[in-house]
């Protein structure tokens, strides 16, 4: 099983960034486990990880709920999922990761993080070999934002 020590860290920035960037209490979902192919939403930032935690992080979600997530950090409606928006997507992944790696650091995992990976289309399939992967939900007033953890430890 996931080590909670690697997982939360991921789930208390991602809350922590939906509450200051955009004003949202994030809640969380069914955890679900999976081994099978992953397949990207809509939308999915990829970001892997490196170090005493490594492995990747995917977050997925809505063309729906990532133009409401930008609409509300840009203070007016987007419509589009245009550069802009994408630039925006992908920089909340970022922000998540970059406190979450902040806050492995805080329970002893020295970890870096990739430049994210926009993926935009749904179905395209990624592989985490043997890396079970724990699906995280996190329901907004927005819609849901899908954290995808495939994270192991280096440390003995």
């Amino acid at each position: 099983m996931a080590n909670v020590k690697l997982l939360n860290p991921f789930v208390l920035a991602a809350a922590e960034v939906l509450q200051s960037e955009l004003g949202v209490k994030a809640t969380r979902g069914q955890l679900r486990l999976h081994k099978d192919i992953y397949v990207t939403d809509d939308i999915t930032v990829l970001i892997s990880l490196v170090g005493d935690a490594w492995g990747v992080v995917m977050m997925g979600l809505s063309f729906d709920t990532a133009k409401a997530m930008i609409s509300k950090m840009l203070g007016e409606e987007v419509t589009d999922f245009n550069e802009l928006a994408q630039s925006g997507i992908n920089e909340l992944g970022n922000v998540i990761a970059g406190l979450a790696t902040t806050k492995l650091g805080a329970v002893g995992y020295t970890t870096d993080i990739s430049v994210p990976t926009l993926i935009v289309g749904k179905g395209s399939r990624i592989s985490t070999f043997d890396i079970p992967r724990i699906i995280v939900p996190l329901e907004t007033d927005y819609g849901t934002l899908s954290l995808t953890l495939a994270i192991k430890s280096s440390k003995k």
